[in-house]
């Protein structure tokens, strides 16, 4: 065995988990952990039993299980193996087994004790996949309640060492590896807005072909990209060896592309982030990065995970530039500005934080932590994400109303996949279609399997024609999930198939309702003639192509969507026919009124219709909608809308003005809202302004305790009543303050301003003329009659001779008659 960099480190690492059940390893690209550390480990006396290395990616676990078995002379299956979901080798001689972090997950909630497993190691944990964070809180939790001897290590070229060390508990020791330092040469490209990345990248890699010797790895976002690249350099170098790497390859393609060509000619490898860490690539020196990063993204909006391409980080740019000095100097070309790289994100986020947790949602659930809160997270579940898997896995029976996992959802989680493909796999075994059902699952999961068509149907047939390796091994696979399925079936719920579709048996069951089993949100329907706008049940708008082959039909069952909400593309889906939503889907038609607001005629209108989920079947008026819903109906439009769409008369609005001047809680707007129920529904047909004035005003009266009446008289008096006997009512929102309009007639006689509220606060009064005309607003009324009096007396005496306009008011009696009729009155 070659000497590594990790060697140096070895001996501090063995000692540690001599000491200790838990290690943090740090250690730079090409140092030697991913394939070093797991071999020396099954030496030690704790170790009696398996060495389990946890990897990102089948690529990555199969490759670095191969090199140890390279290393020891052996072939994979025996000493060391691996388990991937394409493919298994291992045998009973097995001490170091190679997975992957989903397999894991599985493994270890089968058994929890992980019997005959001595330790775990966690390699690359700075990635943060779902499957890593989530397996190593189950690890962790194991080793505290089960298994105390169980050795959890976590591997890493550029995590924080001592986040983890927290995470693993007291006592963990962080093992740094210094590496070995290959002079690295980075050269910036630049990046032009107007041109295409394929088109920069094969530019990009011919100048790398020209100025140094060494293999190339390009990076690129994704395999669309690379398709593209790769017909490119065929044009510009048809003598070079251009080789993909990618998730879909065969394996054979995989390996090809890793190792060195055996013929000893350069190579030109085209990758996407499968090639960032784990990997080594034989006489790779050259690199060059277009600096993006494809991830999976969910979009609880859209309710659809979604490929997105972002900025790669400087964490992933750095570890795609060390590629090329893993084995000796090596020079990294990328695709940007040196000006803009520290503009990038340190990090990648942690999947924790952008994907779909119900896959999560439901392991914790199998495992009993019904409320995670309590387990070991870097990064703890977000309590929305949470609530909206919960919500995904009750609709599906998975889970019931205390988040507990029910027997359906034992059965869902006992299938490697996501959720709502295992329950349309297990529904479907159970009226016979499980291996169609399975092979959909895998579609979906499986790009590039049976072509790029958006129409699943399509793209199932051409795949049972394939004769590829990577297609014969995948039938195999969903063979398998198929019989896992039918073993299940008998106990698996199958009520969502429709009461026909029970003895149909496999070929009566059509793809569109296959996939409607695991995902009636996504039932869709199409909302105008071009096809380009769909509705699905779950409430949301899709996008289509016109040109589509899905396009001319009425119905289908989305099966992958790209984009944002409000316009999120559909990639693929399975046509429905009008009959077979009917016929299969039935038991999920529901048959209920609608309520809507007719804004022109300002009332509620009720309408019956036929309904799965936001799609309506049939819709017509409804002739005996339930009242009290009407008037739940309205109590909420009243909350939407506010108090003022209430027809409120003079005098329910002025005692609601009195009672906001005198702070009464009870007619405060708030209470008034909350408690709609109690004092508005039972005044409420089908219009509010068929409300009588006079009952609503009653009804917040009715509200006013003896305090607060009392309270209220005392604070804010309705009236004011003038010398002269006349009321006039207080306006309590006049800009000025509380204020009556009175004639000045009216006050002759008094010498005091008159006052209102507790402690006595100085009324505002409007003087007008005997013909209502304003005359002047004061709050000193004994301070007017001796000063600007004069004024208005001199002016007043022409406009209307026949009204008193004294020298001395306040000596005077009140009275609003003319002098004649005054002086008259007092004679008799």
């Amino acid at each position: 065995m070659s000497s590594l960099p990790i060697h140096a480190v070895l001996p501090d690492l063995l000692a540690a988990l001599r000491r200790s059940t838990g290690a943090v390893l740090v250690a730079p690209p090409g140092a030697g952990k991913t394939t070093a550390v797991a071999p020396a480990l099954i030496g030690e006396d704790w170790c009696s039993g398996m060495v389990v290395l946890l990897s990102p990616r089948r690529v990555a676990a199969r490759a670095a299980a191969e090199r140890m078995a390279e290393e020891l002379g052996e072939e994979a299956g025996g000493t060391i193996g691996y388990v991937t979901r394409l493919d298994v080798r291992r045998s009973a001689r097995t001490r170091v087994l190679v997975m992957t972090e989903a397999i894991f997950v599985s493994t270890i909630l089968d058994d929890p004790e992980l019997a005959g497993v001595s330790a775990v190691l966690f390699d690359e944990a700075h990635e943060r996949h779902l499957d890593s964070d989530l397996g190593l809180a189950l690890a962790l939790e194991s080793r505290a309640v089960l298994r105390e001897d169980l050795r959890v290590l976590v591997m890493s070229a550029t995590i924080d060492g001592t986040r983890f060390a927290r995470l693993l508990g007291e006592g963990t020791a962080v093992i740094e590896s210094a590496g070995k330092a290959w002079p690295l040469d980075l050269r910036w490209l630049g990046h032009a807005a107007d041109r295409r990345v394929e088109d920069a990248m094969v530019s990009a890699v011919l100048t790398a072909w020209r100025e140094q010797d060494g293999d190339v790895l390009a990076f690129l976002p994704g395999v669309r990209e690379i398709e593209r690249v790769a017909e490119g350099l065929a044009q510009k170098l048809p003598a070079a060896l251009v080789l993909p790497l990618h998730g879909q390859c065969d394996p054979a393609d995989q390996r090809a592309a890793i190792r060195r060509d055996p013929a000893g000619r350069r190579r030109i490898v085209l990758a996407t982030a499968i090639a960032e860490t784990s990997l080594t690539l034989d006489g790779v020196s050259v690199v060059v990065d277009a600096g993006l990063s494809r991830r999976a993204e969910f979009d609880k909006s859209a309710g659809v995970t979604r490929l997105v391409t972002h900025r790669a980080s400087q964490a992933s740019a750095a570890q795609r530039a060390g590629r090329a000095a893993r084995q000796g100097p090596g020079v990294a070309y990328r695709l940007w500005e040196q000006a803009a790289h520290a503009g990038r994100p340190a990090f990648d986020p942690p999947e924790m934080l952008t994907s779909d947790l119900a896959p999560l949602t439901l392991a914790l659930a199998q495992w009993g932590a019904a409320e995670p809160a309590g387990m070991a997270w870097l990064d703890p579940p977000p309590p929305a994400a949470l609530a909206a898997a919960r919500a995904e896995l009750r609709a599906l029976g998975a889970l019931d109303a205390e988040h507990r996992i029910t027997r359906f959802g034992r059965q869902v989680a006992s299938l490697p996949m996501d959720p709502a493909q295992a329950a349309m796999i297990l529904r479907a075994a159970a009226l016979g279609g499980g291996e169609t059902a399975a092979r959909l699952a895998l579609l979906l999961q499986e790009r590039g399997l049976g072509g790029r068509s958006e129409d699943l149907a399509q793209r199932l047939a051409r795949w049972d024609a394939d004769r590829s390796p990577r297609a014969q091994a995948s039938r195999r696979l969903a063979a398998g999930w198929a019989r896992r399925a039918q073993a299940l079936a008998p106990l698996a719920d199958s009520g969502a198939a429709g009461a026909e579709g029970g003895a149909a048996g496999a070929e009566a069951v059509p793809v569109g309702v296959l996939l409607a089993f695991g995902r009636p949100d996504m039932v869709a329907r199409r909302r105008d003639p071009s096809g380009e706008t769909w509705l699905s049940a779950g409430g949301r708008g899709y996008m289509l192509d016109p040109a589509s082959p899905l396009a001319a039909r009425e119905w289908m069952v989305i099966g992958d969507a790209q984009g944002q909400a409000r316009g999120a593309r559909i990639l693929s889906g399975a046509v429905l026919e009008p009959a077979e939503v009917e016929a299969w889907l039935g038991d999920a038609v529901e048959r209920r009124t609608v309520l809507r607001w007719n804004e022109g005629e300002g009332r509620v209108e009720a309408r019956l219709e036929r309904r799965l989920g936001a799609i309506t079947l049939a819709s017509g008026p409804d002739p005996a909608p339930d009242a009290e819903a009407i008037r739940a109906f309205l109590l909420e439009r009243v909350r939407a809308k506010g108090l003022g769409i209430l027809p409120f008369g003079k005098g329910a609005q002025a005692l609601l003005k009195r009672a906001r001047h005198a702070g009464i809680a009870a007619l405060s707007d708030q209470a008034l809202l909350d408690d709609l129920e109690e004092w508005l529904a039972p005044l409420l047909g089908r219009r509010l302004d068929d409300l009588d004035g006079a009952a609503l005003a009653q009804a917040l009266r009715n509200r006013l305790d003896w305090d607060d009446q009392q309270s209220l008289e005392r604070l804010a008096p309705a009236e004011f009543r003038s010398p002269a006997g006349t009321t006039h009512a207080i306006d309590y929102e006049d800009e000025g303050g509380p204020s009556v309009e009175v004639r000045v007639q009216a006050l002759f006689g008094l010498d005091r301003h008159p006052t209102y509220g507790q402690p006595a606060q100085p009324l505002l009064l409007k003087l007008t003329s005997p013909a209502g005309r304003p005359l002047q607003t004061t709050r000193d009324l004994p301070g007017f009659w001796r000063g600007s009096w004069r004024d208005v007396q001199r002016d007043m005496k022409g406009r209307y001779p026949r009204h008193r306009w004294p020298d001395e008011p306040w000596t005077e009696d009140p009275s609003l008659k003319t002098r004649n009729a005054f002086e008259a009155s007092r004679n008799r």
